[in-house]
């Protein structure tokens, strides 16, 4: 009841502040250097792991393609390139032009797409500023993967926790740039962009003092309304999630399709909850603790259930199989349980739960997979 309240409240400030943004028509063009006609050119608008087609083209002859954008939400869109690029954008009032490389011409093709550069105005430099961290992130992952399985002399095992600790410590610096642009670029609208990747107490002071500075400016701008409904939303499943309380149901089928299976399923079980995905080294990582906690535990009861987030069934399936993961309890995130009911859009996210189904770890990493289980079973 709480949540359908707020979100009538947001769509009653949105509809008192319609007139606050007239919708403009904004250009969107660019070269495309090597196309791949299979498939087109598409703006999306995502909400956690859905997404919706806002407009599709075909590239051109010469390579080139346009776009008339209606904006009606301003806000943060993503520009797919015939599904081998993509960058996100700040869509309002700027024209913008894109260039992308397009199809790997390699004769062995790797899915690991250069930089993508957003020629705009002062909301899109915020964009680049942000899609030059993850692309980044990206790249240091990748080249401590490959570094680290070079090492001679240390197990898989070794390696992967070697690889965790690396993996953390690029998840802190770029938390670190996210904190730099939210001070310095709090004048731009653009700014909403970061904040999601703000959340928790250390920054709430930040992100506070961010939304009061683009307040001034316009106390009735509709994607300011939007974010701070959203917060207000986390903020309340985070008090519904919060340790103690009783863990959502939610069921999804086995590997083999013949039962759905949920937390709800082994009441009487200490649960360690793992969101993982196939594609995420930081997950591989984090299996070791898990692996340890369940191999440690099992014989008192403790069950592994990992739900993995892939999109591809063969996937998943084939992840399950290479990480030697056939002893957990394994179930795919098919309906977005994790955005929907626990409010995340990122992985790894592990929880611990206790016998009578209530919550009593949250955010569980390294030695805390296995060290808050152990105390809780002695």
């Amino acid at each position: 009841m709480g949540k359908i309240l707020r979100l009538l409240l947001f769509a009653c400030m949105l509809i008192s502040t319609s007139s606050v943004f007239a919708q403009k028509t904004i250009t969107i063009k660019g070269k495309v250097k090597f196309p791949y006609n299979r498939f087109n050119m598409e703006i999306v608008e995502r909400q956690g792991f859905d997404k919706t087609i806002i407009d599709s083209c075909k590239v051109k002859d010469d390579g080139t393609y346009e776009f008339k954008m209606k904006v009606d939400k301003p806000g943060v869109y993503t520009l797919d390139c015939q599904k081998w690029q993509s960058v996100q954008f700040w869509a309002e009032d700027e024209d913008l032009e894109i260039n992308f490389r397009g199809e790997d011409t390699a004769k062995i093709k790797i899915k690991n797409p250069p930089y993508v550069y957003i020629n705009g105005g002062p909301n899109n430099e915020v964009m680049n500023l942000m899609n030059w961290d993850g692309y980044r992130g990206y790249q240091l992952m990748i080249g401590v993967s490959q570094g680290v399985y070079r090492i001679p002399g240390i197990d898989d095992q070794a390696k992967q926790e070697v690889s965790g600790k690396f993996y953390d410590m690029l998840g802190n610096e770029s938390r670190a740039r996210m904190r730099f642009l939210a001070e310095h670029y709090a004048d731009r609208n653009s700014v909403l962009a970061v904040l999601p990747s703000l959340r928790g107490e250390e920054n709430e002071e930040l992100v506070q003092q961010v939304l009061a500075r683009l307040e001034s400016k316009n106390p009735n701008y509709a994607p300011l309304l939007k974010y701070k409904a959203e917060m207000a939303e986390a903020k309340a499943q985070k008090e519904r999630l919060a340790e103690g309380k009783v863990a959502p149901e939610f069921s999804f089928p086995t590997p083999d399709g013949k039962k759905k299976l949920g937390p709800q399923d082994f009441k009487g079980k200490i649960l360690v909850l793992d969101f993982w995905a196939s594609w995420c080294g930081p997950c591989s990582a984090e299996l070791i603790n898990v692996r340890k906690a369940y191999d440690l535990l099992k014989d008192k009861g403790l069950k592994v259930v990992a739900i993995s987030t892939d999109e591809k069934e063969k996937d998943w399936l084939k992840a399950v199989n290479a990480k030697k993961m056939n002893d957990f309890v394994n179930l795919r995130d098919s309906k977005r349980v994790l955005w929907n009911l626990f409010n995340r859009n990122s992985i790894p996210f592990i929880l611990l739960i206790d016998p009578e189904g209530r919550i009593v770890g949250k955010e569980l990493r390294q030695e805390n997979i296995y060290e808050v289980p152990s105390k809780l079973m002695k």
